[in-house]
């Protein structure tokens, strides 16, 4: 009996030293997992933000709202797509106010950077989904990257280009940050294969008008147009280029996969047909994955199609959940980023990895054709470049 008092007192005096020492009981240690994810829900970008919410939506209601013992609690924040200073804002408030241990999303290149100083200041992972300039890892050492760059993507249609006969190329991209990547690299790959880029043109982020532009591409009369817009403005930019006769002069256009997002194609119709891109998803992904993928995001959202964003998010939160059983649920910011550092999974759009190094995203990058299938148009995929890595700028 005496020696069951004192196994008693053992125990609770072994408690107290554990509380006075800052050690909590696993239960009241388990505090939600918080992620603030910040999206353009309104404004130019808002299908974007549509489609990263339904993805990580999508994601908990697959694989459960908790992960390793901790609760995983998303709050969505929406930026307007267009105003840094605002994603700013909002970074700051969700890290001091509401002490998210994770910053998601980012639209857009300036939006990511903008935020990147307060993942930095508050040691946090902040997991870029969307935005797509080679650089913006290298602002701040606690950035991941899911999505992909525009130069990955950019080298392939380039060298695709130079195999299949085009001489003359002229660049039509939208003045920032990814879109002078694209415009970079491109000229670069092109040029070494032995093609010329005749023109480099650059249009407005905001409120483009790309009829100029498309009437100087005709008077040069290159072999073809190469465009990079963000996602929502493709389909402006080929109407326009089948409105103004420029295929009806020989002209061809290629482009990258922003153009010819999934989530538009219905809206774009018939000037898609038969335009090549490239990119690292299409909906008509022929994988097991990608098709139970695309099956399951129409049910949860009316019928939408997802696109190469919705992945990047997917991915996102597939990369959150094995970083955190990696660290059995320990949410501190350099053991989560050390965790996702080489890590390699098969997603929907194929095999992906995070370079250990560089925090960016290592994927497959497809050459598609736009085609009629099944009364729409999908991106059909008929060639690829295996384990892209982002080739900088």
């Amino acid at each position: 009996m005496s020696e069951n008092i004192n196994t008693h007192r053992r125990q609770i005096l072994l408690g107290a030293a554990a509380l006075s020492a800052g050690v909590l009981p696993a239960a009241a240690a388990a505090e939600p997992l918080k992620v603030g994810l910040i999206v353009p829900m309104s404004g130019p970008f808002a299908s974007t933000g549509r489609q990263i919410e339904a993805a990580v939506k999508l994601f908990m209601r697959q694989n459960g709202a908790s992960v390793a013992g901790r609760q995983v609690e998303i709050i969505l924040k929406d930026d307007g797509g267009v105003a840094p200073d605002v994603t700013k804002r909002l970074a700051q408030e969700l890290v001091s106010r509401d002490k998210v241990q994770v910053l998601a999303g980012f639209g857009l290149t300036p939006l990511a950077f903008a935020a990147a100083p307060v993942a930095t200041q508050a040691k946090v992972p902040m997991i870029v989904m969307a935005a797509a300039t080679s650089v913006i890892p290298q602002r701040s050492p606690y950035i991941v990257r899911t999505g992909f760059t525009l130069a990955q993507v950019t080298a392939p249609m380039a060298q695709w280009a130079v195999k299949n006969k085009m001489k003359t190329v002229v660049t039509l991209v939208s003045d920032y940050g990814p879109g002078l990547d694209a415009e970079k690299v491109f000229a670069k790959d092109f040029n070494e294969g032995g093609g010329k880029v005749v023109e480099s043109l650059r249009a407005p982020l905001r409120n483009p008008d790309y009829a100029p532009f498309l009437a100087k591409v005709k008077d040069l009369k290159p072999d073809a147009l190469f465009v990079f817009v963000p996602s929502g403005e493709g389909a402006a930019v080929l109407k326009q280029f089948t409105e103004r006769g420029l295929a009806g002069a020989g002209i061809r256009l290629i482009c990258t996969g922003d153009v010819l997002d999934d989530d538009l194609m219905a809206s774009i119709g018939p000037a898609a047909a038969g335009v090549v891109s490239s990119h690292h998803y299409s909906a008509a992904h022929p994988s097991a994955e990608n098709k139970a993928y695309v099956e399951a995001f129409g049910k949860a959202n009316k019928g939408m199609r997802p696109n190469f964003h919705s992945v990047g998010a997917y991915d996102g939160m597939q990369l959150l959940y094995a970083a955190l059983k990696k660290t059995a649920g320990d949410s501190n910011g350099d053991k989560l980023l050390a965790a996702m550092k080489g890590m390699e999974w098969t997603s929907v759009r194929g095999p992906v990895g995070i370079d250990a190094g560089t925090r960016d995203i290592v994927q497959t990058v497809y050459i598609r054709k736009a085609e009629a299938t099944g009364g729409s148009y999908f991106n059909v995929e008929f060639d690829k470049v295996d384990k892209v890595r982002d080739p900088g700028v």
